[in-house]
């Protein structure tokens, strides 16, 4: 009898889960990617991944596993699986939404909606004014202080969506062409 990873998903034993004493990517992207999805102790530190599911297909190690090798990006040592670049809000890791992107591309895509509270996307309170700033790796970048929080987030909207269009650029040769478009086309709202 099979042991279901997560309550749901099925490693039939086709493809090893452990290459020389460590576990293979393939198979630690799935697993992690089941327990975002089912892991009720993950859902209590990761909130925002409530709600979120695995595709019939891709409850099945081998079919994942098969997938992966076809994806581009997926050798590159620092690109991510992403669920939700492709459909903005999807909620199911399945063949046709998911994409390898870059760490650097998945870190600006991050909407951090519990360091804000109940302002916009980008935007802070200071004393009686609004600030923006806008996070490009591991630097924030003050972007102006507003007397709305609407002004604000305009200047956050503006400069944000300049900066995955330049990443966009940036990656284009090493990127899926769905996730090169999805990029160029990105928009980012005020309820994010």
């Amino acid at each position: 009898m099979v042991k279901l990873v997560q309550g749901v998903g099925i490693n039939d034993g086709k493809y090893p889960t452990t290459l020389n004493g460590l576990i293979t990517k393939e198979y630690r992207l799935w697993a992690s990617m089941l327990e975002r999805c089912y892991s009720v102790k993950f859902h209590i530190k990761n909130p925002t991944y409530i709600g979120c599911t695995v595709s019939d297909m891709f409850k099945h190690y081998k079919h994942f596993f098969e997938w992966c090798q076809n994806q581009i990006g997926f050798g590159n040592v620092d690109f991510q699986l992403d669920k939700d670049l492709l459909h903005k809000g999807n909620k199911e890791y399945n063949e046709n939404n998911c994409v390898f992107i870059p760490l650097e591309i998945n870190n600006v895509l991050i909407k951090r909606q519990s360091d804000r509270g109940l302002l916009p996307i980008g935007v802070t309170k200071k004393g009686n004014n609004f600030q923006s700033r806008c996070n490009i790796g591991s630097t924030r970048k003050a972007l102006g202080t507003f007397t709305t929080p609407e002004l604000a987030f305009n200047a956050y909207k503006t400069f944000k969506e300049a900066h995955i269009k330049e990443l966009a650029e940036k990656y284009k040769d090493t990127i899926d062409s769905r996730a090169y478009q999805a990029l160029l086309k990105y928009e980012v709202n005020i309820d994010d």
